[in-house]
């Protein structure tokens, strides 16, 4: 009898498969729901494109102008009005939320949220935002299928995998592209390429790619002509090109945060008006790019006019007309306050530098027309490179927009050009640095396998680094810190020495008494601590947190809260 037919081997194989069912079952759910959401999202901001800027491109230049300017007018008041009045938090390309949803709440994100950033994404796209619709679409994504798993009974802190299954499932049905969702997934959001949730995302970008092929088609998002071999001169011009879209995307980077951070601390303007600010600086360059190159690619994601040019090419001025007419466009669309991504644009922007880049590099090196497509392909990713820094997720996911296997050696080379200049912004990527604007800290923390080195691990590895520490015990500032932060607790610094710790409801009495607040103890430690210790202290003490110190009775450096504590250690069970 063959060793792999014994009936023992048979029975263990039936148990296991027996235990996996509904694990694969529930996984394959969390796809249905998140690619249907997907699937939704796009075929309906296509629809919307089409019927108002496309049918509007086909006439006269006067009735474009005003019938697009009408559109871009009601579009943006009605998305602002919306992200103003029901969710602030939906503005944006939605991978940020994710990412604090995933991190910091255990997976949960709200329908509601969900629901109007659908709506509002639909209008802002369909409406000629200069934005991408791969965030929008993650995050929908990811809600669906969180919402489906708390539907079935699953509790709030195990939501993860639902979480992540579903992003993995949006993605790959919103570029046709399972492995870069896979790896952007793996690498973006949960930050660990051999995570135990690798299973359910592969399963759920394979039933997102499913889904997508059924409603839409097996064709890639860009179809070009078959590229059979990459001359030498083509791996001579990818550096100068990778180069040049990096520095594109750098300067979208930095552009970007900077315009919209001034805008957050100094704007005046109402919440609810300023993405028709940034609707009508979009429509002024896109009328103006549309005049001078007979293209509408400023309006929307770009992909009629990038999918065109893939196939028939573009002359270099025109593609340099339309870099920097798409990256000011994306600017102004992101920093007032737009709903929607940056997938879209900054693929669109380096395919367009790779064009104008090799349209000046054929007046010296003599380029074919594939070879000057390779270059487009090229920039393309080296753009998308050095604004998000996935490297994997960049090449597996032009290659799959393309299915063209020949551009893969340079796309490494350009992406690793790309990752070198990237740096001229930073070393966080754009999302990073959203969250870093915003004043968000991820809870990110990846457990060892077991609760023995769990224990051992150091405290510092799940502490708030950015604790709300009351140095001033003064009446007013009190009030300001309680209408200004949820925490229910505060860590007490005078002469930077920490004196205790103050709860809301304590603060809440003495200000209504007009005396000081009474502060409590509260365990305290230093970084290299390890958690299980501090957890035995946090028990014995009669405040559920731990306040980390730079020294014994020194200053405080961060906070770490039962809540912390038991959120991290359920992780181990994911």
């Amino acid at each position: 009898m063959d060793a792999f037919t014994t009936p023992a081997v048979v029975r263990h194989s039936r148990r296991m498969l027996t235990a996996l069912t509904p694990s694969i079952l529930r996984t394959v759910a969390y796809g249905l729901a998140g690619s249907a959401a997907a699937v939704g999202f796009l075929v309906l901001s296509a629809w919307l494109y089409q019927l108002l800027f496309v049918s509007l491109a086909e006439r006269s230049f006067a009735l474009f102008c005003g019938g697009s300017l009408a559109v871009v007018v009601v579009s943006s008041l009605l998305v602002g009005i919306l992200l103003a009045k029901l969710q602030p938090d939906a503005a944006g390309s939605g991978i940020p939320q994710l990412k604090t949803a995933y991190w910091n709440e255990s997976g949960f994100i709200s329908w509601r949220a969900a629901c109007v950033k659908f709506v509002a994404g639909v209008l802002s796209l369909g409406g000629g935002a200069s934005l991408g619709r791969e965030g929008p679409t993650v995050y929908m994504s990811a809600a669906a299928a969180s919402s489906a798993a708390r539907l079935s009974g699953t509790a709030k802190p195990r939501l993860r995998p639902a979480c992540v299954a579903g992003a993995g499932a949006g993605l790959a049905a919103a570029f046709n592209t399972p492995l870069a969702a896979i790896t952007f997934v793996l690498e973006e959001v949960v930050g660990d390429l051999n995570s135990r949730l690798l299973g359910s995302v592969v399963l759920a970008a394979v039933v997102g790619a499913f889904v997508v092929q059924a409603v839409l088609g097996p064709q890639p998002a860009f179809v070009m002509p078959l590229i059979e071999t990459v001359s030498w001169r083509v791996y001579v011009a990818a550096p100068v090109v990778a180069a040049a879209a990096a520095l594109a995307g750098v300067a979208f980077h930095r552009l970007a945060l900077s315009w919209r951070g001034r805008i957050r601390r100094r704007s005046r303007i109402p919440a609810w008006l300023r993405p028709l600010v940034g609707g009508l600086m979009t429509w002024a360059i896109g009328v103006a790019v549309f005049r001078g190159t007979g293209r509408i690619g400023i309006f929307g994601l770009g992909y009629l006019d990038l999918s065109e040019c893939l196939v028939e090419g573009i002359a270099w001025r025109a593609a340099a007309i339309l870099v920097a007419g798409k990256l000011l466009a994306t600017v102004a669309s992101y920093a007032w306050g737009g709903c929607g991504g940056i997938f879209s644009p900054t693929l669109f922007i380096g395919a367009m530098a790779g064009f104008a880049v090799a349209g000046l590099a054929g007046q010296w090196l003599p380029l074919s027309n594939q070879e000057t497509l390779v270059l487009a392909a090229v920039g393309m990713g080296a753009c998308f490179a050095a604004v998000v820094r996935a490297p994997l997720t960049t090449i597996l996911m032009v290659f799959e927009m393309t299915h063209q296997f020949a551009m893969v050696p340079p796309l490494m080379i350009g992406t690793l050009v790309s990752l070198a200049v990237a740096r001229l912004a930073g070393r966080a990527n754009f999302y990073e640095a959203l969250l870093d604007q915003d004043g968000f800290e991820l809870g990110r923390l990846h457990p060892p396998r077991d609760l023995g080195a769990w224990q051992g691990q150091p405290v510092s590895a799940l502490a708030n680094r950015r604790p709300i520490v009351l140095r001033d015990l003064d009446p007013q500032t009190l009030r300001n810190t309680l209408a200004g932060c949820p925490f229910a607790v505060f860590p007490v610094e005078r002469d930077g020495v920490f004196r205790g710790v103050a709860d809301r409801e304590a603060i809440e009495t003495a200000l209504r008494a007009g005396v000081p607040p009474a502060l409590a103890d509260a365990a305290t430690c230093l970084d290299s601590d390890p958690v299980g210790e501090v957890a035995g202290r946090m028990v014995a003490a009669t405040t559920p947190v731990a306040v980390l110190l730079d020294r014994p009775d020194g200053r405080v450096t961060g906070i770490v809260t039962m809540h912390d504590l038991l959120r991290a250690q359920l992780s181990l069970t994911e």
